[in-house]
């Protein structure tokens, strides 16, 4: 077995997290360390523009299984995920947050139920969400409700990016020709034995959010367009309520005619002509979205553009990202 490939990798995607990085070190280390196993943290720097990447060399001098890959953009937790996924080592990958939301102290238990139970994949299940708003619960229930109902019941209820791969699963990943990857639903749609450990969700042990509501509706519309046709459906179904609609409403109209009781009615008209061109919209908008996958899928970019490694200080311009792109080491 080559020496230089630890047991274990932890990725750790970060953007502008000045302030909970060292409290972040203070105690995944004493974790990791007590686990008995080799082990690299991998931190991908998605494009921070705070003293982030000042606090990662700090840390990395002290710390000396500290990894730090750095983004030459800013590219999305997801797309700063797979990054990490792509040039993590270990025979064992975890992803987490650099938050502390997800409690370290975890990783020992799910690194024992997959060596344990031969499993390739772990979720880490929040059990308790007690800690987040009422907003951030209720809208979590919402996207966890929508997405079972329209990709499929195998995806874990409450399970979002933390999680521990076997080597095989993160192979199987990482080799998936995805532009715009939702990891919490291409992880389970690989079919791969797989367990769970609940556990507390804590509070973020510094600094403020990095997803609010936008990108968590960004994050839903994503998840919906990638994995399942469900939308073009509704609009499907929509278009053929209107359809129905409208005819109800001629009906009515050339009723009225033939009984000579024809009003005057050209609120009904107005509000018949806006609910129609409603219809239009909303449909045109979702078949938009999947035409937006299309070209960005056409135009073969890379997802993340990789300007500092750490570990391979010397590696070529260009390498393959797996995921129908390139991942481009500037």
């Amino acid at each position: 077995m080559d020496v230089s490939v630890p047991r274990l990798s932890v990725v750790v995607p970060v953007f502008n997290e000045e302030d909970v990085l060292p409290l972040f070190a203070e105690r995944m280390r004493p974790v990791l360390d007590g686990l008995g196993v080799t082990y690299e943290v991998l931190t991908v720097d998605d494009g921070s523009r705070d003293a982030t990447p000042v606090v990662l060399e700090g840390l990395r001098r002290q710390w000396p299984q500290l990894r730090v890959v750095r983004l030459r953009r800013n590219s999305g937790h997801q797309n700063a995920l797979t990054a990490g996924l792509h040039r993590a080592r270990g025979q064992y990958v975890v992803s987490i947050d650099v938050d502390l939301q997800d409690p370290p102290e975890t990783i020992g238990e799910m690194l024992r139920l997959a060596e344990g139970a031969g499993l390739d994949v772990v979720h880490g299940v929040r059990a308790d969400r007690s800690t987040d708003s009422p907003f951030k619960r209720w809208t979590a229930g919402m996207y966890y409700r929508m997405i079972r109902r329209v990709v499929g019941q195998n995806v874990p209820h409450n399970a979002g990016d933390f999680r521990l791969l076997s080597r095989n699963a993160v192979d199987a990943l990482t080799g998936l020709p995805e532009h715009q990857p939702v990891h919490r639903l291409l992880v389970p749609w690989l079919g791969l034995p797989s367990g769970k450990v609940t556990y507390t969700r804590e509070r973020r042990a510094a600094g403020r959010s990095k997803y609010p509501l936008g990108k968590m509706i960004r994050l839903a519309l994503d998840s919906v367009t990638g994995f399942s046709a469900a939308p073009l459906r509704v609009a499907t179904w929509l278009g053929t309520a209107g359809i129905a609609l409208c005819l109800l409403i001629g009906g009515g109209a050339l009723a009225a005619y033939l009984w000579g009781t024809v009003v005057p009615g050209w609120t009904s008209m107005v509000v018949a002509v806006m609910f129609v061109g409603a219809l239009q919209l909303l449909c045109l908008g979702l078949l938009g979205e999947y035409v937006a996958r299309i070209f960005t899928t056409l135009q073969g970019r890379p997802p993340y553009v990789v300007t500092f490694d750490s570990a391979t200080p010397g590696r070529p311009l260009m390498e393959t990202a797996g995921n129908g792109g390139a991942a481009w080491k500037l």
